[in-house]
């Protein structure tokens, strides 16, 4: 660590006077950006600019040239200037201050300038270097920056904290075919001879890791489905994907931002609204101030894909989309609070849905997509608060996860839902425009919603937002003699055993024979005595969370396994279907019988959303709570009646639900016929839409099935694909499909380095293939291997990729075997980071549950 001499008041200067700072106070600087060094220099400097140059080779190992001019204004020089740089110090070629070249002082991932080279007031710094590439992307024709959340940095100098926002000038000079993107429009262009120099104009103020741009080989699309044009960049070479997709992308994003505009009471606060659409990108979507990124498959579909498919594609653009909003005119302060920008773009994104997919149970769409994904993290010993403590940002990335994404949007529900929606939206209205192109954290919002409403949002959120876990419900019911309930209290506790209650609001629905009396319910305590059930009959079952609005774990009967696939409310169902995963995995079901009420589902559900839950759910209790002799016993069954279902007249959608189960579980030698014969086109079934990607799939599942003709089927699928980006993926897949556990192994062991795990995606499709559970026996002595890895995943990865490599990985096992590596690897390994240790809790959360299960089981 370096000692720096400053101020200690930036901790302090809401509250103290500039005459009471101590000039001789001291503070650390180490690896990453501290929170400590975030505030000083927060303090320290404002009205910071960027001008960059970036020349780019036509060969991706070649180094990148680069150049920065730095404006900015300083109001302390006592400790000097820190920057981030995390690179090697070779990289820095030389360094000007005001004119003058000083020496490069580079430690730690910083640049140091000395005080005394710098001015109180205005000042320019220009460094000429090499930029890094570890959030570059490079491919052979293209490349694409991603610098969340603290990459920005492994890039070019810069001061890398959401909280100093500033404004760039970007210049690219890149190979003459290339196409160029990024958060300003091109002010000039010049040729120069096999390259092209591109001069960007100034782009709005934004935070570090908001800057980006793209380059490479690409297709431009400009449409002006509004007030403005807006540009696409793709690499699609599917027509028909192409013609069925362009059109509704941009519309989606005028429908999106028409909706945000009117709910903030905000107009779109950026320059322009461009995208490209790239083949190999890590997530779903970034929102880049003025060039949003997206994964080229999610945005291109045809006419195979399903309704939830294409609501899948909306509600991402509308998640970008609200972003611009929320997160990139609105900031957090530090990224503590990343999960902020994230509930605000899922929770807007849900509401942008209901006029652009009329058609659609939004509340069944909002349950599908949150709950299952939530309670996944929650329930397992991984769990923690939605707000997380930070103290460096070079951990941020290890806060992202399904606690964010998903339990935050349920928080913010529920947070409506007590305030009101009128209120709620005014406070969301006073909160963007007090602070657009500024920083704010939760504290900050929560003042503000607190003057909309007489509850105390300060302690409403105290258990909401800063504890983890959820709460276990249980009831306790009287009768009389003529069968009347007499009693009929909740309670509820949490199920880590801390004395936390969740406020919130819910239905229950007694079922009757003609029909179902639903109660609201409103819990604000540990019991809650629901006096509106008093009097009325004995029910045939009790469904809890008839309305899929409340978080926890619900009581269940018999009753309910029998009564479920009865419901006519469908969101009732795949709140009912959920709840008994939940009590199944708790022990609290046996796990049999969790499995045949979603074999009884699966063989009457029309709806595609809630049997999308019942597909997944079955295929989990399949293949990592059933023994080997269950999963004998039960694969032929669950085979037959799938297929069955397939041949009965459904609409396309279900049947593509169905079919993605079948191709998951029909490995027996019936089975994997029907697929070969499915995949040959010898057999078609009426209404099953299949596509490009969904041949590719089937091929390799039948390769992992070892279906006698797999080599020949892996060529076959190969030679039939025609888009270069398609090809690469597959040849990289090609090991990790291999009947040859020689050639498997090597494929895992290439993983090491980390060159060979710069396509993050496909390293993930490539694990799960290697440690598909039919594979395990030879697979699992690998176990070890991928766990002694992972911190130097989270070093090279961007922010996924840890939680992914242990989904694919560890996260396949359910044996004894791999619980036992488990165990070892933490025992030898006491000071193994506990970050990583809680993402590696989550991913085992399955592992460690099924040693339970399956024992009662045996």
């Amino acid at each position: 660590m370096k000692i720096i001499y400053s101020f200690l008041c930036f901790l302090m200067l809401p509250t103290i006077g500039f005459s009471q700072v101590k000039p001789e106070e001291k503070f650390l600087v180490e690896n990453g950006v501290s929170q400590q060094l975030a505030n000083f220099r927060k303090y320290q400097i404002s009205e910071v600019s960027y001008e960059l140059l970036f020349e780019i080779p036509k060969q991706k190992n070649e180094n990148i040239n680069a150049q920065l001019n730095l404006n900015l204004t300083i109001s302390d020089l006592h400790s000097g200037l820190v920057l981030d740089f995390k690179e090697k110090s070779e990289n820095v070629k030389s360094i000007q201050v005001n004119g003058k070249n000083v020496k490069i002082n580079h430690e730690y991932g910083h640049i140091f300038i000395a005080g005394g080279d710098l001015k109180q007031g205005k000042n320019a710094v220009s460094i000429s270097f090499i930029a890094g590439n570890l959030s570059l992307n490079r491919n052979d024709d293209f490349l694409y920056t991603l610098l969340v959340p603290d990459r920005a940095s492994t890039l070019f100098p810069c001061f890398d904290q959401p909280d100093i926002k500033a404004t760039y000038k970007l210049s690219l000079t890149v190979p003459k075919d290339w196409q160029v993107l990024a958060g300003a429009e091109v002010k000039n262009k010049i040729e120069k001879g096999d390259f092209t120099a591109y001069t960007f104009g100034e782009s709005d103020k934004m935070s570090t890791y908001l800057f980006s741009f793209v380059a490479g080989k690409f297709k431009e699309t400009v449409q002006k489905p509004g007030k403005f044009e807006m540009k696409m960049l793709y690499r699609e070479n599917n027509p028909k994907k192409i013609e069925m997709s362009t059109d509704t992308i941009f519309g989606l994003h005028q429908q999106s931002l028409d909706f945000l505009e009117k709910y903030t009471n905000y107009a779109f606060p950026f320059q322009k609204l461009d995208f490209a659409a790239i083949p190999v990108f890590q997530y779903g979507g970034m929102e880049h101030v003025g060039a949003i990124q997206y994964r080229e498959s999610t945005l291109f579909l045809d006419n195979s894909s399903t309704d939830n498919e294409k609501l899948n594609r909306a509600k991402l653009i509308a998640h970008e989309t609200s972003h611009m909003w929320f997160g990139d005119l609105v900031t957090m302060k530090w990224f503590d609070d990343v999960w902020m920008k994230e509930v605000f773009a899922n929770f807007m994104a849900d509401k942008i849905m209901n006029p652009i997919f009329p058609k659609i149970n939004h509340n069944l769409q909002f349950l599908n997509t949150h709950y299952p994904g939530a309670y996944g993290e929650d329930r397992s010993l991984g769990t923690h608060p939605i707000k997380q403590k930070l103290a460096n940002l070079k951990d941020a990335g290890s806060l992202y996860g399904a606690i964010i994404y998903n339990k935050a949007p349920i928080m913010m529900r529920q947070l409506e839902a007590t305030m009101g929606k009128e209120a709620f939206q005014k406070g969301i209205q006073k909160y963007i425009k007090t602070y657009a192109n500024d920083n704010a954290d939760w504290n900050n919002l929560v003042t503000i919603l607190d003057a909309e409403t007489p509850i105390d949002l300060q302690k409403w959120s105290e258990v909401w937002v800063n504890k983890s876990g959820r709460a276990i419900f249980s009831d306790q019911i009287e009768l009389d003699k003529k069968n009347k309930i007499t009693k009929f209290e909740i309670s509820q506790k949490a199920a880590d055993g801390s004395d936390n209650i969740w406020p919130q609001t819910f239905q229950i629905g007694l079922v009757y024979k003609e029909d179902v009396k639903v109660l609201n319910v409103q819990i604000k305590e540990q019991k809650l005595d629901l006096k509106e059930a008093v009097g009325l009959k004995k029910p045939l079952a009790i469904i809890y969370n008839y309305n899929g609005f409340g978080y926890g774990v619900f009581p269940l009967d018999g009753n309910n396994l029998k009564t479920i696939p009865t419901l006519k409310d469908a969101t009732a169902r795949a709140s009912a279907y959920i709840n008994v995963y939940e009590n199944a995995l708790n022990g609290n079901a046996a796990i049999n019988d969790a499995f045949d009420c979603f074999l009884n589902g699966i063989q009457t559900e029309e709806n595609e959303l809630v049997l999308g839950i019942l597909t997944n759910q079955t295929n989990a209790v399949f293949w990592k709570f059933l023994t080997e002799k269950q999963q004998q016993k039960r694969q032929v069954e669950l085979e037959e009646i799938l297929y069955e279902r397939l041949e009965k007249k459904l609409s396309s959608n279900v049947k593509k639900t169905l079919f993605n189960l079948f191709s998951s579980i029909a490995y027996s030698e019936s089975g994997k016929e029907k697929l070969y014969q499915i995949w040959s086109k010898e057999i078609s079934i009426l209404g099953l839409k299949l596509n490009e990607d969904d041949y590719t799939n089937l091929a390799m599942n039948l390769a992992i099935y070892k279906h006698k003709n797999a080599n020949q089927i892996l060529a076959k699928a190969k030679n039939s694909l025609t888009n270069p980006d398609k090809i690469k993926r597959f040849e990289f897949l090609l090991p990790s499909l291999s009947q040859d556990e020689k050639v498997r192994n090597a494929f895992v062991e290439s993983l090491k380095s980390d060159e060979n795990r710069e396509k993050e995606s496909w390293v993930s499709v490539g694990l799960a293939n290697f440690h598909h559970p039919l594979r395990q026996e030879s697979a699992q002595k690998y176990i070890r291997f991928s766990l002694d890895l992972i911190e130097e995943i989270q070093q090279t990865g961007d922010i996924f990729f840890p939680k992914d490599w242990l989904n694919n990985t560890i996260g396949k096992y359910s044996s004894k075997f791999a619980f036992d590596e488990v165990q070892r690897f933490l025992k030898e390994n006491p000071n193994f980071s506990p970050i990583l240790k809680r993402k590696l809790l989550q991913s085992t959360d399955a592992l460690y549950r099924a040693q339970n299960i399956k024992k009662e089981t045996e």
